[in-house]
């Protein structure tokens, strides 16, 4: 990677790490995108589509099929408790997973290709909201429109030697969802509790049938329904007996169709409990991640690409029971994503203390470019 163009990708990095935005609040870290392309290209066309923008280089003679590249771009709910000048400036919201990494490789990605060209349409995508999962939802039309053939993405691997490349053919990452259940039925005086409709008990049931919903002897795949909040009645008031309830739980399944499946039980079980105390049952959901998938002929090339480049290869032996939304696009087209090891002694994502390493940059670049210049 050309030096100058290096240093630009890590000042902008340093911009956008001391600027995060939150998932779907991203726009002012695209405009920093767009500002930095528009000022620092010459040969690519930059699309703005408003919650995200993508640049293309377009080959004057196409050899090869477009291949495409995504970017996150959205920061989380975690203090920056890092003693650099580029600190975020944002109290309780810091880019503790990299994503502030991710947008710069691509950036700086971008102005090597504008810079050496290629023999293929190259396209560079800048997402948003890939935290909440539904950031990639909203940029389909990337590679429907476009007509993009294959696409990679990456993600920083703090705990993983530095610069090694991990991947797993099939899946990768989980899909997952929120889901909340809301029970309500009617307020009484609490020395009184017939009177009213208490959603406490069909709440315990459900959570109870959790376990048996969940046997590992009815599914193919990991299937898990964790809880997270159990929410019944106002807090201290002690005259009064409970009549809404919530129980919120995340979901998730190695193959998504069982997650699905998973759903239909868990609701089945909870309208169930809900009519035995005649209370009114509702659903809803957020923080939907699809299942990803990498493409065993789009990781072989990223495991020449790393050969190439004397990067280490290791492979994922189960995939990861966390989600990640790129999945959207590899449901699309062929694709694959892969992991790039910080090191071992450095601090975990999500933690206050994590910071992106600016080296992966250029590591991350030049994998990139390896993959372009593969048939």
């Amino acid at each position: 990677m050309r030096k100058e163009n290096f240093n630009k990708a890590v000042a902008l990095r340093h911009e956008i790490h001391q600027n995060p935005d939150l998932s779907n609040e991203e726009r002012p870290t695209l405009e920093r995108v767009l500002r930095f392309l528009r000022e620092n290209t010459k040969n690519l066309e930059i699309v703005d589509k408003g919650h995200y923008v993508y640049a293309v280089y377009r080959a004057s003679d196409p050899k090869k099929p477009s291949i495409g590249f995504r970017a996150d771009c959205d920061a989380i709910k975690v203090d920056d408790d890092i003693d650099k000048p580029y600190k975020s400036l944002k109290e309780g919201v810091g880019h503790k997973c990299g994503h502030d990494g991710h947008t710069a490789t691509m950036c700086g990605f971008a102005l090597e290709i504008d810079q050496e060209g290629a023999d293929r349409d190259v396209y560079f995508l800048i997402q948003p909201a890939e935290e909440n999962g539904s950031g990639a939802a909203t940029c389909t039309d990337f590679v429907t429109d476009n007509a993009i053939t294959e696409i990679y993405a990456f993600h920083d691997h703090p705990g993983a030697p530095k610069n090694s490349v991990t991947v797993r053919d099939g899946l990768m990452n989980c899909a997952s969802k929120g889901m909340t259940i809301t029970m309500t039925g009617s307020p009484a005086h609490a020395s009184e509790p017939e009177n009213g409709k208490n959603p406490s008990f069909a709440i315990a049931k459900t959570v109870l049938a959790t376990e048996e919903i969940t046997a590992p002897e009815n599914y193919k795949g990991l299937v898990m329904a964790t809880i997270v909040q159990i929410d019944v009645g106002e807090q201290e008031a002690f005259g009064v007996a409970a009549s809404k309830g919530k129980l919120l739980m995340t979901i998730r399944g190695a193959i998504e169709a069982e997650m699905d499946e998973l759903q239909e039980k868990l609701e089945t079980e909870a309208l169930k409990n809900a009519a035995e105390y005649g209370l009114a049952c509702t659903f809803s959901y957020c923080d939907a991640f699809p299942e990803t998938i990498s493409h065993p002929e789009n990781n072989e090339k990223l495991r020449k690409a790393a050969a190439e480049l004397g990067y280490p290869v290791i492979e994922m032996p189960e995939a990861l029971r966390g989600s990640e939304d790129f999945g959207h696009f590899t449901k699309l087209t062929k694709g694959a994503s892969f992991f790039l090891g910080m090191g071992m002694d450095v601090p975990e994502l999500h933690t206050s203390h994590f910071d992106f390493d600016d080296e992966l940059i250029e590591s991350a670049t030049e994998i990139f470019k390896a993959l372009v210049r593969e048939a």
